[in-house]
């Protein structure tokens, strides 16, 4: 008989429990957390090496000004639009603000970005390449946080930065330190015992510890305290100022990304109504001496209040 001693417990606290298994088997389409996208990132990359399969267009090797260039995007979901002609470019080395109403868009537009989803028409290039087709480039130059955290509940922080570190070849151990000092993470804290703002610091020290040169943000604070928002505004600010990275931040709270962003498209029942540098909008709706907030102009456009924007 199979002894159930210290040592067999030892070594299941290090494999996860047979019920949380099927989360490395998931469909990565159905999710969409830094982990989910570091599997499928994986997986791509172990069938084009097992099919002897090499891409021209690495990481590196192809030259584009912009990061994102979305052209007359459409995406139908039955008979609704949800993505209706969309067209925008993203230049490196800034933060752009995606904001919309509940079911704008905004998550089917980063989808898209991801290579989650086919253009039906338009297309969309991400460092000049097709996210769906050339997903080992663009994948590995891509870190993702989203409001939906997949994170291995049975995991410690400590084991999930081993086990996310052999994803990326580009892992920074050092950053990653100083990012779980700065977040105030225990290394030695199991995720199924943190709170949600120690789970959504955790997210994103997965997700910046590679140091992408695009770092995608979905509704990341959405529910999270205002301390925990300051830390993921600050990692945002750092990541834009070290090597001029760039950031998509999609958010609806407008307050948060008026305090990071260069540029902000407003999205509004699948079509783009406002798309920017964030000082030319604000100006362009000076009245007199006062400069109206991004919350008011929002209004202005849509007729939403933006505090209650969020989701899709």
């Amino acid at each position: 008989m199979r002894r159930r001693g210290t040592d067999s417990g030892r070594r299941h606290a290090r494999r996860p429990p047979r019920r949380h298994q099927a989360e490395f088997g998931r469909d990565p389409n159905a999710a969409t957390g830094p982990l989910a996208l570091a599997r499928r990132y994986a997986d791509i990359v172990a069938r084009c090496s097992f099919r002897g399969e090499t891409r021209g267009n690495q990481a590196g090797s192809t030259v584009s000004e912009s990061v994102i260039k979305v052209s007359e995007l459409t995406r139908r979901f039955g008979a609704k639009t949800a993505l209706d002609s969309v067209s925008l470019c993203m230049p490196r080395g800034a933060v752009y603000g995606l904001v919309g109403a509940n079911g704008a868009g905004k998550t089917t537009l980063i989808k898209h970005i991801l290579g989650l989803l086919r253009a039906q028409r338009g297309s969309v290039r991400v460092f000049g390449l097709d996210p769906v087709d050339d997903p080992v480039a663009v994948l590995s130059r891509i870190g993702y946080l989203s409001e939906e955290n997949d994170l291995p509940a049975w995991m410690r922080i400590d084991e999930l930065l081993r086990y996310s570190r052999a994803f990326y070849p580009a892992w920074d151990d050092a950053y990653a330190e100083e990012l779980r000092r700065t977040f105030a993470l225990d290394a030695a804290a199991t995720i199924s015992h943190l709170s949600k703002g120690q789970k959504a610091r955790a997210g994103l020290l997965v997700a910046l510890a590679y140091r992408p040169e695009l770092l995608v943000l979905d509704e990341p604070s959405s529910g999270l305290d205002p301390i925990v928002r300051r830390d993921i505004l600050g990692a945002v600010i750092r990541t834009i100022a070290d090597e001029g990275r760039t950031v998509l931040f999609s958010s609806h709270l407008l307050e948060e990304v008026e305090q990071v962003a260069d540029h902000v498209t407003m999205i509004s029942h699948g079509r783009i109504v406002l798309s920017g540098a964030l000082a030319a909008i604000k100006e362009s709706h000076r009245t007199g001496e006062r400069v109206p907030s991004l919350d008011e102009i929002f209004i202005a456009q849509v007729g939403t209040p933006g505090a209650s924007a969020a989701g899709t």
